[in-house]
């Protein structure tokens, strides 16, 4: 049996490598997340429509919220996450607008 030093690192090691792997979904998703928003943002700009609709971000807030809750994420941290993406993604289609 290993002594608690080495155990307590072989536990801290396999949390850091889980960390990693989530750190590369994450990046992944926001990419392919900001495909799509691209490809929203050219057809926004294409048809003349406003870079952003706060009615839907009002709605997917709220969305974010509840799945936070369900996910034993504090709400909080996930709206100011979610505030973050969609000012990226509404300074994006402000830039293929003009």
């Amino acid at each position: 049996m290993a002594d608690p030093a080495q155990r307590a690192a072989e536990l801290l090691a396999d949390h850091r490598d889980s960390i990693d792997r989530l750190d590369a979904i994450l990046v992944y998703t926001l990419g392919e997340r900001f495909k799509h928003t691209q490809a929203v943002g050219r057809l926004k700009a294409l048809h003349d429509l406003p870079p952003s609709d706060p009615a839907r971000e009002e709605r997917q807030i709220e969305r974010l919220e509840w799945l936070a809750k369900e996910a034993d994420l504090d709400p909080e941290f996930a709206k100011k996450f979610l505030n973050f993406i969609i000012s990226e993604v509404i300074r994006h289609h402000e830039r293929l607008k003009r």
